[in-house]
């Protein structure tokens, strides 16, 4: 243990790199340290406001499961763990049944991250190529799109409508941050957007009085009320420093326990598919970067990811992922020590000790959700298409265009499957199932007539691969 602790410390010359096991002088360490948890602070709070839990808690959290899983992988993977989106639109989902509440989301979220912890078991012992084959880019890029696409309604419903004229300009301005500021500022656009649109309420009701609109908490019933964009009764209320503890009721911290009940649970394991799929780009990257062989490392890094989601869900806290804006972070100042994530963590989890903090963060405007979650919802669903894109997946070929085909619609339409009077599969999990099975039904078994199909549906191949199973041709499972 005392050797895991131990890092070597460097001045490197500038564009030199800091590996893993190094450090710089700690005064410098602890700077980038503080740097990461800027870059992964807004994704990080946003997603608990828009599942309903308590940001101060997911913060906290995020910090100790960074530590869990830096032990767990030997702090051989550099990576910071954050708030995962790839459970939120099924928690939408959750809220929206007449029974679903805060402890049946954390309690559904618990079993998925148990699941992807059995899966990151798997894997260490069986090695990363059973992912690729259960698991291959056209159906990992088609759950992660169905996955983002499906939470267009919770914008439309929930967050839009509480002040679109702020919703519209706050998505103005995190496009034109993300793409437009320089390095570092643009990783952070998501946090840079809340700042703006949160300052930009705040002038509206100075400037224009209250907004007759929808709230947070009636836009299941449409009712519209008179209200302030920006009220702190919530952070006047909290305290300076103390112990966050799990669910927002009206902008007060209520304690509660998970719970737990089958059709939520299938809810949220299409989720499990796309950590998977997550943490495997992030430690690929991480290896590219290093110049490391990370791969037995993989199920490591899936086990700890899954344990720590359950972890964080057992105290009523929100799921975690390995967060690309950390990744990004690296590769711009190519200092990979694990120091600096460690420093992070004890960072969050100081923030997350302070109430007040949280309310805060709490208090954001439902337009400026609004406006975040327009953009930041699109590409999660875009990140599929981006799955697709990197890894070749061939649309000419049957196999992918309608093996996918009907799973996308069936999760993004919200298509549901009654069995009885109390069950039913509907959205991402029905979705999911039928990407799934649809996919790996036809793979590899398409006939001589299935030609006429690809032309069908698309434009011909001039250059059609007579060997082709359905999958694109780098996939590792099929070489």
């Amino acid at each position: 243990m005392s050797t895991m602790f131990s890092w070597r410390e460097v001045n490197p010359a500038p564009g030199e790199p800091v590996a893993p096991d190094e450090r710089l002088p700690w005064g410098k360490t602890i700077g980038l340290g503080a740097q990461h948890v800027v870059a992964m602070f807004g994704a990080t709070f946003v997603f608990p406001l828009v599942m309903g839990l308590d940001p101060n808690l997911a913060i906290m959290f995020s910090g100790i499961c960074t530590i869990l899983f830096l032990l767990v992988t030997s702090n051989r993977v550099p990576s910071y763990l954050g708030t995962s989106a790839s459970f939120v639109a099924s928690v939408a989902a959750i809220r929206a049944h007449s029974n679903g509440d805060s402890a049946q989301v954390t309690g559904a979220i618990l079993v998925a991250g148990l699941v992807l912890g059995a899966v990151g078991i798997l894997v260490h012992f069986a090695g990363s190529g059973v992912i690729h084959k259960v698991l291959p880019p056209a159906v990992t890029g088609a759950v992660v799109m169905l996955i983002g696409f499906n939470l267009a309604p919770v914008v439309a419903g929930i967050y839009w409508p509480q002040d679109q004229w702020i919703a519209l300009v706050t998505a103005v301005f995190m496009v034109c941050a993300a793409v437009m500021l320089p390095g570092f500022w643009s990783r952070i656009a998501v946090f840079l957007a809340l700042i703006f649109g949160y300052v930009l309420s705040w002038l509206a009701d100075l400037l224009f009085g209250t907004i007759h609109s929808i709230t947070g908490a009636t836009a299941a019933t449409g009712e519209k009320l008179d209200h302030d964009r920006v009220s702190w009764a919530g952070v006047k209320a909290a305290d300076l420093i103390g112990l966050p503890s799990g669910k927002l009721t009206d902008g007060v911290s209520v304690v509660h326990g998970p719970s737990f009940n089958l059709t939520f649970i299938l809810l949220v394991l299409p989720g499990v598919i796309a950590l998977i799929a997550e943490n495997t780009g992030h430690v690929k990257a991480v290896a590219e970067m290093t110049k490391t062989d990370l791969d037995p490392y993989m199920g490591k890094a899936l086990a700890a990811d899954g344990f720590a989601t359950a972890l964080s869900s057992a105290f009523g806290g929100s799921p975690t992922t390995t967060y690309a804006e950390n990744i990004g972070v690296m590769g711009a100042t190519k200092v990979y020590s694990t120091a600096a994530y460690y420093v992070a963590a004890v960072v969050a989890i100081l923030l997350g000790l302070c109430p007040k903090f949280g309310a805060i963060v709490s208090a954001t405007p439902g337009g400026v959700l609004g406006g975040i979650t327009v953009v930041l919802y699109g590409m999660i669903g875009l990140v599929g298409a981006k799955i697709w894109v990197e890894n070749g997946v061939d649309f000419g070929d049957p196999v992918n265009m309608v093996g996918l085909a009907g799973g996308l619609i069936a999760g993004i339409g919200g298509v549901s499957l009654t069995f009885g009077d109390n069950f039913e599969l509907s959205g991402i999990a029905l979705g999911t199932i039928m990407v799934i099975v649809f996919f790996h039904l036809v793979n590899g078994r398409g006939s001589a007539t299935s030609g006429y199909t690809t032309q069908a549906l698309s434009h011909p191949d001039p250059d059609p691969d007579p060997g082709s199973t359905g999958t694109h041709r780098s996939d590792p499972s099929q070489e």
